[in-house]
């Protein structure tokens, strides 16, 4: 029994002094404390490039898509004041007409008017200028040209 005494005190005298040894290894530990760290710096550094990487994109995409909703605004306001643009358009086409019409109406009831006080010579005459508006406004245009192109050529005459 002494043996297996001697025996096992030995085997832990050695099994001490090997974790003494162990501990005494400072250079080694620290070695593999080191390393150790610069795997988890490594890996710590990845994990970061790739977050960042990530929040580039999300940056990117959300820039893009807020863009893309504000040319989509601006073109339907466009269209907007396009089809608002139109309307006053027509309706000022409209109006005009409505107003060319009653002038138009205004000035054949008066030419009737006048026609009942005109004597029968110039009642023909009257007759022919509301059916044909058009001659009668060109030839009326030439005659106030005629008449501007005398009364200019009286006046200088006069002063010579």
């Amino acid at each position: 029994m002494a043996k297996r005494t001697a025996h096992g005190t030995g085997a832990r005298i050695t099994d001490s002094a090997g974790a003494l040894a162990a501990k005494a290894d400072l250079k080694g530990r620290t070695q593999a404390r080191a390393a150790d760290l610069k795997d988890k710096a490594g890996a710590l550094t990845v994990q970061l490039r790739e977050g960042a990487t990530r929040a580039g994109h999300q940056a990117q995409d959300r820039a893009a898509k807020g863009g893309h909703t504000a040319q989509e605004q601006m073109v339907k306001a466009r269209h907007t004041l396009q089809e608002q643009a139109l309307r006053t358009g027509h309706a000022v086409q409209e109006r005009a007409g409505r107003a060319g019409h009653l002038a138009s109406g205004k000035a054949v009831e008066a030419a009737h008017a006048a026609e009942g006080r005109m004597p029968q010579s110039a009642r023909t005459a009257a007759r022919s200028a509301l059916r044909h508006t058009r001659p009668v406004l060109i030839a009326s245009a030439a005659l106030a040209l005629a008449g501007a192109v005398a009364v200019r050529v009286l006046r200088r005459s006069g002063r010579h």
